[in-house]
């Protein structure tokens, strides 16, 4: 009982010196050294028109969302898909050589400490003990792709890969610093999985900002998606056929309910699709002040989530309703000085 209780006061003291710390440390950032964000979406084979026409609207509807409702840059986006024409946007054909050079791009131009997303729409199928994805011509498998991520080891990595039979991606992707989802459990559950659209909604539509901060965490898109999912089987009166999975903490074993508490969850909620406010460089300097203030205060909250399980619970909740008021109030300030009331 007695070593309980020093063990409990210990980790209450850790909590009351880091969260200090960590906010000096924070406050001392510029909101200019926030990384950068890579985004490669790369649309697979689709088989039939209908299933095509699916994928590349979800693929169009989720770069459009990064790109004009987070903040984006267009030239940090590149797009593979199983039919280059049509759209400016697609780089070159979804092919496995064209994956592969666009990741090795990717590794050139992003730095240490940038974030990577990666987006795979599409279907997949297991073969031979492994999953792969489908591509136009030979198909990659989930040990192609850890090889190929090998090469982003310096970067924060999200893998996505919301195709059919996608699970096996989950412990052959796995490691540090890396944020793999899968809209399946396991590489058996071949059924059309439906993961992907509402993943995209989490991003393109309201609903899916959970802790109402005004930007949706990697973690927040997954749980959102998740739960949609398991709704639409519920109101079709259907057996759920996809159970989506999360892994951030390199053990290799997904989690299909992340979060507080849990062992995955925690590197998930301090991904955003832009790492900083979108709409920073204004003209008027009180709007810029406001911009970097809230950068500021936006960044207190991923710290302090990534501190959640060394600290007290009750200081925890308290200090991260205290810093959510305070950037609904920033937020205020600055839609009242962009002349949105």
């Amino acid at each position: 009982m007695i070593g309980d209780r020093t063990v409990g006061r210990g980790f209450r003291t850790l909590s009351r010196l880091a969260l200090p710390l960590l906010t000096g440390l924070v406050l001392a950032t510029s909101p200019a050294d926030a990384q950068a964000t890579h985004i490669l979406v790369i649309t697979g084979l689709g088989g039939d028109p209908a299933h095509s026409e699916t994928f590349t609207d979800w693929a169009a509807r989720f770069i459009d969302a990064a790109v004009e409702r987070h903040g984006v840059p267009a030239e940090s986006v590149v797009y593979l898909a199983e039919k280059p024409d049509g759209d400016t946007r697609i780089h070159a054909r979804s092919t496995s050589d064209n994956v592969r050079q666009a990741v090795a791009d990717l590794s050139e131009r992003a730095e240490p400490g940038d974030q990577v997303f990666i987006l795979l729409i599409g279907h997949g199928s297991y073969a031979r003990g492994e999953s792969h994805f489908n591509l136009p011509g030979p198909d990659l498998s989930a040990s192609d792709f850890a090889l190929l991520l090998d090469q982003l080891s310096e970067q924060k990595v999200a893998f996505i890969n919301v195709a059919s039979a996608s699970g096996g991606f989950v412990e052959a992707l796995s490691g540090e610093d890396r944020t793999i989802i899968t809209a399946t459990k396991t590489g058996l559950e071949r059924n059309e999985a439906f993961f992907g659209g509402y993943f995209v909604d989490a991003f393109a539509k309201d609903g899916a900002d959970l802790d109402k901060d005004e930007r949706v965490s990697l973690l927040e898109a997954f749980q959102f998606a998740r739960q949609e999912v398991a709704r639409a089987y519920e109101q079709d009166n259907r057996l759920l056929t996809e159970h989506a999975m999360l892994d951030d903490n390199g053990d290799g074993k997904g989690s299909g309910a992340p979060g507080l508490g849990q062992a995955d969850g925690a590197l998930a909620q301090t991904m955003f699709l832009v790492a900083q406010a979108a709409g920073q460089g204004t003209d008027d300097p009180v709007l810029q002040r406001l911009y970097e203030e809230r950068a500021v205060l936006q960044r207190r909250i991923d710290e302090l989530r990534a501190l959640r399980d060394q600290m007290d619970p009750e200081r925890y909740e308290a200090k991260f309703e205290e810093l959510l008021v305070d950037l609904a109030l920033k937020n205020r300030e600055i839609r009242a000085r962009e002349g949105g009331g």
